[in-house]
């Protein structure tokens, strides 16, 4: 058909019977266009191996359909997870990613990521940032382009926008259900309190208790590992051990959970254990983990459409969202007599 040479847009016009404008709007994803044309289309850039022109594209368009993400590059699970849901509704989107690992939080890291994304031309930032420093550092800095920020809840500071998992939520939600089983005292392993995620959790388990009519106390100064949550778990069976235990997140849980074992406590016979995020093999815990999932998906592809909107200049609203709680055998009702 081409004689040689790269199969072009109008080619793929062709061999689908459509318009080369139809062509254009199934590759920018524009929403007019009807489902059974959209898949003619597809198959026939399939059939072809049509693959469009970058610089063709930003030179018509002035954008380069690329985007950043600035990540501080952390192994654990959120940051990760995160992270990868970006780059796969970006993928998704016909979107290339540039990653930046940013490992301190400081001006200068910021100006050089800065520096790197902006030699590329990208339209639009993602910063994965659920730490103090990260989002006073970044909410300081004037980018030159839409910023979407995931992890603080209802900020909005010139051209950054933000959205996150309700933090806030899933942990009443965690709190609920084990007030729900008839504990009337329930103990909260915090994560550090100078990330958003931790502080919001202890807020929505204090939340939830005092809308039980239930006293919260101090919640148990904790980190996001589970050799923390052994530690605690050790001085639990030490001391007086609760019916209940809210963990900031599965690793602390784990930790409990091997602490708890070790000493012959059973769970939820004799304590139950919630967590939070539902990390990959929770459910093969001993016993399997009750958790609050994080919708990561979700989140990944809110933060493109936000990001979206905001390259294209259309009014961006901050976002929130929901988790869900995942019910496995760590929780049951307190120990008789408790």
């Amino acid at each position: 058909m081409n004689g040689g040479r790269p199969p072009a847009m109008s080619d793929v016009a062709l061999l689908a019977g459509v318009s080369h404008q139809t062509v254009s709007r199934v590759l920018n994803d524009h929403p007019s266009v009807r489902p059974e044309t959209r898949q003619r289309v597809q198959a026939a850039i399939a059939e072809l191996g049509y693959r469009r022109n970058t610089a063709a594209r930003t030179l018509v368009t002035r954008r380069s359909g690329a985007i950043g993400v600035m990540t501080s590059g952390s192994a654990l699970f959120g940051p990760t997870s995160t992270l990868i849901a970006i780059e796969g509704a970006a993928r998704d989107a016909g979107l290339f990613v540039s990653v930046a690992t940013v490992r301190r939080w400081e001006a200068d890291a910021l100006h050089r990521a800065l520096e790197h994304f902006m030699d590329q031309g990208v339209d639009g930032l993602v910063v994965v940032a659920a730490h103090d420093d990260a989002v006073r550092v970044v909410t300081a800095f004037d980018a030159p382009v839409p910023v979407v920020m995931v992890g603080p809840r209802d900020l909005e500071v010139g051209a950054i926008h933000a959205v996150s998992v309700d933090q806030y939520g899933g942990a009443r939600l965690a709190t609920r259900h084990l007030v729900g089983l008839g504990h009337r005292g329930v103990v909260h392993l915090a994560g550090p309190q100078d990330w958003i995620d931790g502080r919001e959790r202890v807020r929505g388990w204090r939340d939830e208790l005092a809308a039980a009519g239930l006293a919260a106390g101090a919640p148990i100064e904790g980190d996001w590992t589970a050799d923390r949550g052994y530690a605690v778990g050790r001085a639990m069976v030490a001391g007086e051990l609760p019916t209940a235990v809210f963990a900031a997140n599965d690793q602390l849980a784990l930790g409990l959970l091997h602490a708890f074992a070790e000493a012959g406590v059973r769970v939820p016979d004799d304590v139950s254990v919630v967590g939070f995020d539902d990390v990959d093999g929770s459910a093969h815990f001993v016993p399997p983990l009750t958790t609050v999932r994080q919708e990561f998906g979700a989140l990944g592809r809110r933060c493109l459409e936000m990001l979206r909107a905001a390259i294209a200049g259309e009014p961006v609203l901050p976002d929130v969202i929901a988790p869900r709680l995942v019910v496995r055998s760590s929780t049951a009702p307190p120990r008789s007599g408790s």
